[in-house]
């Protein structure tokens, strides 16, 4: 992460620190990252997992565990109390399957998360990020309103010069391939929420397209204009326009020639939403090799709480800044 981008998320933790939930605490990377959370301040880390075989882990690699909680997944009480905790809340699971899903330190993390144990959650490291959506929609929950999970990021482009300097906020770019307007009105909303709680900023969201404002027709423009008009609908606090293509979002002096009428997005738009994985994936690519831009994310987005997740290769610089966001994002929960 560039240093301000980190710098500034870094105070906000501080100033508010939550409690982490980490759930494969046997990763060297893992703990050398929980202890770097609770130095700084960030954050409290709790790790999941058999305290004898996390102590080994960290004895091994020179790690102190002080000051951080380990949570042992397999204490027959602490299974009975959330089984319990979570039959308050909701009788859509059995205990008896409850109970199986919790010898999962996964499993474990979320519920502890789905209960208030912790306010937030970062895994992936040896988990799929498949298996980290599937696991934190079942047992975490989504937001209310919001149809599917759906990822997010922050670009740092040396040299742009946009309302919130050099960053922008992006979305979708990892998780879904070919959302409908409904799912493309969910991934806006959800952006425009979290680069809220997260940078501070009052979101502009403008919906990409290859047309602007009708210069040209076709199925996938007509799909992001039914989101902007759901968007609108739904929440009209939101300034939100489409369909824009890039420059037309972000580039003042093209706003003006290609776009009719007032814009409360157009030519100074702070997030994109790209229409499709497609486009997504290979736009964030190109700023990145082409402009040597710096992609802060993804961070998943569309739960009732903060979950983050990370590549299986993540340093332990990104763990710790994984866990940043999502600290900053439970603050404002």
């Amino acid at each position: 992460m560039s240093s301000d981008f980190i710098k500034i998320l870094q105070e906000k933790a501080k100033a508010d620190p939550k409690k982490v939930a980490f759930p494969e605490p046997l990763e060297e990377k893992i703990l050398r990252a929980a202890r770097r959370i609770l130095d700084m301040g960030i954050g409290y880390p709790i790790l999941v997992g058999e305290p004898q075989a996390v102590s080994l882990k960290a004895a091994d690699i020179g790690i102190s565990l002080d000051g951080i909680t380990v949570v042992d997944h397999t204490d027959g009480k602490k299974v009975d109390h959330l089984v319990g905790e979570y039959a308050k809340l909701s009788t859509s699971l059995p205990g008896s399957a409850v109970r199986r899903m919790l010898r999962s330190p996964l499993y474990f993390a979320a519920m502890m998360v789905k209960l208030d144990e912790a306010d937030c959650m970062v895994g992936g490291l040896t988990h799929t990020t498949g298996e980290v959506i599937m696991v934190s929609e079942m047992i975490v929950g989504l937001q209310e309103g919001i149809s599917i999970v759906s990822s997010m990021g922050i670009m740092s482009i040396p040299g742009f010069e946009g309302p919130e300097g050099d960053m922008l906020g992006i979305a979708d770019c990892a998780v879904n391939p070919a959302p409908t307007p409904t799912e493309l009105a969910d991934i806006a909303i959800s952006t425009a929420d979290t680069i809220r709680r997260l940078m501070g900023w009052e979101p502009r969201v403008a919906l990409l397209s290859f047309s602007t404002k009708g210069s040209a027709t076709h199925d996938r423009v007509d799909a992001v204009l039914k989101a902007l008009e759901i968007v609108r609908k739904r929440r009209p606090d939101l300034l939100i326009d489409g369909e824009l293509q890039l420059d037309s979002a972000i580039v003042p002096e093209v706003a003006a020639k290609k776009v009719d009428g007032e814009s409360p997005v157009a030519g100074k738009a702070n997030v994109l939403i790209f229409p499709d994985l497609n486009a997504g994936n290979i736009g964030v690519k190109l700023v990145q090799l082409f402009a040597k831009a710096t992609a802060h994310g993804p961070l998943l987005q569309g739960f009732a709480k903060p979950v983050s997740d990370l590549s299986r290769a993540a340093p332990v610089d990104e763990i710790v800044g994984a866990a940043t966001m999502a600290v900053v994002c439970a603050q404002n929960k």
